[in-house]
């Protein structure tokens, strides 16, 4: 994105479709993403214009809607893979890993990745088929071992995490949302900053639409920028103390400088105080408009209702 790793771009997204609340129709929230994805992506386009593959990371995961602010937008990931096509000629792809509950074709077709991604000549990966590749990096000193799925290393990559805490506490963001994708038995705190450097990704890009603190938010920002940068700026805003979060601190370092955040069209003060501060919602008791959407598509392509999502709430 740029060789300042302390200065990232934001953007303000047009809410006037929102009405309050969760628009539904994905072609509407990609309109309003158009021009903040480009004000705040223009640069990063620039240094993967030479890439042969591309690969996007977003926080996707089973069983949140993007309503909740639990996981990206697809209009946010659609939003780059337009830009994405229009500006390089790299083949894109869209990347996530199944688990042991759920294949990730079940988790984006649930999520609208799938039909979203007909419109593009990108594909949807299951990194948890790619081959994997060691690397070591140096986290603090000492030698840290990953497995990273071979298309991580090879690949110009794009993370683009949600605005949301871990159940742990600190932010999931870039680097977290890269270490769940990587294999790795070192203590939890270096996991996400061996797998940053693992991975090298060109450019972090924060969906910060719909945001979750213990409620959804629709915070209706963008930024991007270096993945420390960015989740730096994360955790600010879910008024997380960045001296509360050990990865973040190993990845940037004791002598690291505040962020610089360039763009307008935000009041970060107002956000922050916009954000509720509370937990992660339990898996087993997701926002009602999962249970909706996955008895919608339950119906439309005759798969099962997930169990837990059943008795709704």
């Amino acid at each position: 994105m740029s060789a300042d790793a302390d200065r990232i771009r934001a953007a303000g997204v047009d809410a006037a479709d929102r009405r309050g609340g969760w628009n539904p129709d994905v072609d509407a929230r990609m309109d309003a993403l158009e021009s903040p994805v480009r004000d705040v992506f223009e640069a990063a386009v620039e240094s993967v214009a030479g890439a042969e593959r591309i690969t996007v990371v977003p926080d996707a995961h089973y069983p949140f809607h993007p309503s909740s602010g639990m996981v990206t937008d697809p209009a946010v990931v659609g939003s780059i893979v337009a830009r994405l096509e229009r500006r390089t000629d790299a083949d894109v792809a869209v990347a996530g890993a199944s688990d042991e509950r759920i294949s990730f074709d079940r988790t984006a077709a649930y999520l609208g990745y799938a039909d979203l991604l007909e419109r593009f000549d990108a594909t949807l990966v299951d990194l948890a088929d790619d081959d994997r590749v060691d690397e070591i990096c140096n986290v603090d000193g000492s030698p840290v071992s990953v497995s990273v799925p071979t298309r991580l290393v090879d690949d110009a990559v794009i993370p683009v995490p949600s605005l949301r805490p871990t159940e742990s506490g600190p932010v999931a963001g870039a680097m977290r949302t890269l270490a769940s994708l990587v294999d790795c038995a070192d203590e939890p705190e270096r996991v996400p900053v061996a797998a940053t450097r693992a991975v090298e990704p060109a450019v972090a890009v924060l969906d910060a639409t719909t945001a979750y603190g213990g409620d959804p938010v629709a915070a209706d920002a963008l930024f991007a920028g270096g993945a420390p940068a960015v989740d730096a700026v994360a955790t600010s805003l879910l008024g997380r103390s960045l001296d509360g979060d050990p990865a973040l601190e190993l990845a940037r370092g004791p002598d690291a400088e505040p962020v610089a955040v360039e763009g307008t069209g935000i009041d970060f003060d107002r956000l922050r105080e916009r954000l509720p501060d509370g937990d992660v919602p339990p898996a087993d008791d997701p926002h009602p408009a999962v249970t909706t959407a996955y008895r919608v598509y339950a119906a439309v392509a005759g798969d099962a209702v997930p169990p837990q999502l059943e008795g709704g709430r």
